[in-house]
């Protein structure tokens, strides 16, 4: 490790296959902690690029633990995190009113690092207990259209730097590779990306993978559609450029996508939303982030129906139900 991390202090960057053996050896539990926070210091000083998050990619997955989940035709809605906007659990909602409208999702999803409440945080608030192997995973699947992953569960390599990442409280470069390490390898992708140029490597890493995806950055910050202002769109053959009317809704404030101060006022806005009780503007956001989901996984002819889609499956209560059976399902075969 010293060696890699004289190269990056001397501005050099990594090659894949060194990128690949860094995490690998941070994934080792050998690497001590000064060496793991000078290693990730380095990326929240200057841009990774391509090779280096493509190669920690490898890694991770090399290292994974394996999991099968059948024949599903799984989607993922995931964002790197790290944006500093403290939203409400909009990509968690958004697995919901997807998986309620048919779309079997495979959710990968962490404890929240510069927000009150990460997707794992909300998880476990509710009772939620983590699986770690196929079995329960399909089960969840086959009953509620929809399982979570918990990522440290999952990744070894992510369990070794979990405290040094607490300490942090800021995104590392473990941000930028969330959408990318799904050990269920989803072949359709939501991904919402925390900067522009992040966004451009992540297209041309998916592009790589043959997924079928659709990269979201808004202008102000966003990793996620927040009707705040324009987003940016990556999609395997288009790269555009949308404002809140392109998507039938009115531009919101920052004020409206408020995620709460605590675990606790974070997992009653998602209670609230999931339930009838979201204010337009909340409400606005996770159809939007739903219809964009559905029109990648191919669940609906054009962004119209996609968000009429996930309209219906909010507000009908098919989204809040199928919450409801994942924790019932959940507790009846976890202990």
């Amino acid at each position: 490790m010293k060696q890699l991390l004289q190269q990056l202090f001397a501005h050099q960057a990594l090659s894949r296959a060194q990128a690949r053996e860094a995490l690998l050896q941070l994934s080792g539990g050998g690497i001590n902690r000064s060496e793991t926070a000078a290693f990730m210091t380095v990326y929240n000083m200057r841009s990774i690029t391509a090779d280096e998050l493509a190669g920690f990619r490898d890694a991770l997955l090399e290292c994974a633990v394996k999991i099968n989940l059948g024949d599903y035709a799984l989607t993922d809605v995931c964002g790197t995190g790290g944006d500093g906007k403290n939203t409400f659990n909009i990509s968690t909602l958004v697995c919901f009113v997807v998986a309620a409208a048919g779309v079997p999702v495979a959710k990968h999803g962490n404890y929240g690092v510069s927000s009150a409440s990460g997707s794992s945080d909300v998880m476990r608030y509710f009772g939620y207990r983590f699986p770690d192997h196929s079995d329960q995973l399909n089960r969840e699947l086959d009953n509620c259209g929809v399982c979570f992953l918990h990522a440290p569960v999952f990744h070894p390599a992510l369990k070794q730097v979990a405290e040094v990442r607490r300490e942090f409280g800021m995104k590392t470069f473990f941000n930028m590779l969330g959408p990318l390490v799904n050990p269920a390898q989803p072949k359709h992708q939501l991904i919402g990306v925390f900067n522009p140029e992040l966004a451009r490597i992540y297209h041309y890493i998916c592009q790589q993978q043959q997924l079928e995806y659709t990269i979201v950055h808004s202008y102000d910050g966003y990793d996620e559609v927040s009707l705040t202002g324009p987003v940016k769109l990556f999609r395997p053959a288009e790269e555009a450029i949308y404002s809140p009317p392109d998507f039938g809704a009115a531009c919101m404030h920052a004020a409206d996508l408020y995620g709460g101060t605590t675990p606790e006022s974070a997992a009653q806005l998602f209670s609230d939303i999931l339930n009838g009780k979201g204010t337009t503007a909340q409400n606005e956001v996770v159809v939007v982030n739903a219809a964009l989901a559905l029109q990648c996984a191919g669940a609906a002819a054009d962004f119209a129906e996609a968000r009429e889609c996930a309209a219906t499956a909010l507000f009908s209560g098919a989204a809040a139900q199928t919450f409801e059976r994942l924790l019932t399902i959940n507790k009846k075969y976890t202990c």
